[in-house]
């Protein structure tokens, strides 16, 4: 039977959109964080390429299906196990969007509308963005519920989407009197939760950025990892030995940010060993470390990627794993809410 109240399984699920472009922001705000979940032992994970959500807007079929593998080659490349974690596209896993419609009866249309990424992307035409696009959201809870998931790892700006999971359970537990939903905690840390352009230290880096060298790509060699951030925008004035110092300095403090998750240092440690030191000097030393942490990434999912089939048997064997979990709690939700089976 699916856990009852104080009884949860402690359980982390956290996705990504296999939207193409696999970005050093991905890598630091969300895969390592992942790793480190699934390698401390203390929760069962599960992580996932959520293709249900690429697809509210337009996608082409074939570069959704090399996406999704491409990110789940990503995944492994960059440590996760799928036998110590489950690793699944979201698409594999059909109590996702069957739990989804449910939500999509409990939230109410004001939260959705509320929404900043709804704002963000549907932008002055909202008449002509899919509905699927606008109750999002909602699928985002289930894929976070389904599994009575206790802590998600996100970036700062997806805390919203845990709020509103977090009031759909509440809902969902008031209106048929119950405690079978989780409240679900939104985990945010380390210095490099988010990553930002490396042309404009006020933008996040993102693989929609038309400039190619404001981002560095997990797919990228060593020499274009290395050129990258040799050209990455700085200021003209020398690291300072303090964290106060890089206030009003956006360029510098995404470097010295990058440096510090990539060296899994503090950012003041970062600074105090390199106190004074111009930014050339720090770029050629951050330039030798991302080689040295990136390029094996870059190496394995070019080698994963030429073995498609391996890719797809791995993600069929995480769906049945993850329905063990899945098809039980759909089946308590459908008889919570009365439905006849």
């Amino acid at each position: 039977m699916p856990e009852t109240k104080n009884q949860f399984t402690p359980r982390v699920f956290s996705g990504i959109q296999p939207s193409g472009g696999l970005t050093l922001g991905n890598y630091l705000g969300a895969i390592t964080k992942f790793t480190d979940w699934q390698n401390r032992g203390t929760h069962q994970t599960v992580f996932c390429m959520v293709d249900l959500h690429a697809i509210t807007v337009p996608q082409a079929p074939e570069t959704l299906r090399h996406n999704t593998r491409e990110l789940c080659a990503g995944f492994l490349a960059s440590g996760i196990d799928p036998e110590r974690s489950i690793l699944i596209n979201q698409s594999q896993v059909p109590e996702h969007a069957q739990l989804a419609w449910i939500f999509n009866c409990v939230a109410r249309m004001g939260w959705m509308g509320r929404m900043t990424q709804w704002k963000d992307k549907s932008g002055k035409n909202a008449e002509a963005a899919s509905l699927g696009l606008f109750a999002y959201p909602a699928l985002m809870a289930a894929d976070i519920l389904i599994y009575h998931a206790t802590h998600v790892p996100v970036g700062e700006d997806q805390k919203q989407h845990i709020e509103l999971t977090r009031d759909i359970a509440a809902k969902f537990n008031h209106d048929y009197g119950v405690d079978f939903f989780p409240m679900t905690e939104p985990v945010i840390e380390g210095a490099a939760t988010r990553i930002m352009s490396l042309k404009d230290g006020t933008k996040k880096m993102s693989k929609s950025d038309p400039v190619e060298a404001s981002r560095i790509n997990l797919t990228d060699d060593a020499d274009a990892i290395a050129k990258k951030i040799k050209k990455a925008k700085t200021d003209s004035d020398p690291l300072p030995g303090t964290v106060e110092g890089l206030e009003g300095r956006p360029d510098a403090r995404n470097l010295v940010n990058i440096y510090a998750a990539l060296s899994e240092s503090s950012v003041a440690d970062v600074l105090a060993a390199n106190d004074g030191k111009m930014f050339g000097y720090f770029k050629q030393d951050l330039a030798d470390l991302a080689v040295t942490k990136l390029a094996p990434v870059s190496s394995e999912i070019a080698r994963l990627m030429q073995d498609p089939a391996e890719i797809d048997r791995i993600l069929a064997r995480g769906a049945e794993r993850a329905r063990e979990i899945t098809v039980p709690i759909l089946e308590r939700t459908y008889d919570i809410v009365g439905m006849v089976r």
